[in-house]
């Protein structure tokens, strides 16, 4: 077998893998084919792309029993001659990965940030020991299932690919779906900002949150966290947290306040074009990856800079 499918079911996502695909194709060969399931809107997507797309129509299929669409994924491999599927590497997306590896007896790499083919080997890039370090890892099995990053890849431009149907059975996990309720959010896409105000804990209260927003609009940009003020403190929304446990941006300004900077945090923001980084102690680990440093309380920084943007 030989081929690369791309799955996700959010369309973006989807064509970040695309161009991640070629970058795999263009050296060793292979055609790229992508999948959309219950979609008919992404598949016109992908295509307009370049990929060529099949559609699976099954209402047995539903995207959050994870296990039947890892059922759907591997029989469309199997039918297709693929060897390698690319996913993304969001919270679905990787329980999806490691389901799909078992049932195609594929070798499996989550949290892929990029990709090199050398010697026929597709080698991946991705953080390790809780990411102080990068590894570069490949998959020695025939058969691989690789999860991206977001915003991994640009996405990919216009092109021209066909479309196809494509049946496949519907093989449930024999979990009974009851109810399916969209997870709350706020709407705020911090991978796709340009500009950020990061707070953490050197925020005093949730109170101050509201001079931080002020300053945050003045700027053009929106409120992002450190995961404590989100998950412990409960601040902020869980789709703001930056970081491992969290969201990978890329912004061209980040104003990181009252953030230590532990490497938990700084995966997740040190591909930013300019760090500004106010924090009171004068050797605080973001200090190290910052462009510019103010060593201040940031209450009076957050007031000055709200002032002075008037």
């Amino acid at each position: 077998m030989a081929g690369i499918l791309i799955y996700s079911d959010k369309d973006k996502l989807a064509l970040e893998l695309i161009t991640a695909a070629h970058q795999i194709a263009t050296v060793l060969g292979q055609e790229i084919k992508a999948v959309a399931i219950n979609n008919d809107a992404q598949a016109q997507v992908l295509a307009s792309a370049g990929a060529d797309t099949y559609i699976i129509s099954n209402a047995e299929i539903v995207q959050a029993d994870v296990a039947a669409v890892a059922a759907a994924l591997q029989q469309t491999a199997e039918q297709l001659g693929i060897d390698t599927v690319l996913l993304a590497s969001n919270r679905r997306g990787k329980e999806l990965a490691g389901r799909l590896a078992q049932i195609m007896g594929a070798g499996c790499l989550t949290d892929i940030a990029g990709i090199k083919v050398a010697d026929n080997k597709i080698e991946c890039q991705r953080n390790a020991l809780g990411g102080a370090t990068v590894a570069i890892q490949y998959i020695a099995a025939p058969r691989k299932v690789i999860a991206i990053m977001p915003r991994a890849f640009e996405p990919a431009g216009a092109g021209t690919g066909k479309i196809s149907h494509l049946d496949v059975a519907a093989r449930s996990s024999g979990v009974k779906m009851l109810e399916l309720k969209e997870k709350s959010s706020d709407s705020v896409d911090i991978e796709g900002a340009n500009i950020l105000v990061a707070v953490g804990e050197g925020l005093n209260s949730q109170g101050d949150l509201g001079m931080v927003e002020t300053l945050a609009q003045k700027l053009g940009g929106v409120i992002a966290c450190s995961k404590p003020v989100a998950t412990d403190k409960k601040w902020l929304p869980e789709d703001r947290i930056i970081g491992l446990s969290g969201k990978k941006c890329k912004p061209e300004l980040a104003v990181l306040l009252g953030i230590s900077g532990q490497v938990q945090f700084t995966v997740g923001i040190r591909d930013a074009k300019t760090i500004v980084a106010v924090n009171t102690d004068e050797n605080a680990p973001v200090n190290q990856m910052a462009d510019y440093i103010l060593n201040a309380d940031l209450h009076e920084v957050v007031a000055g800079l709200n002032k002075a943007l008037a």
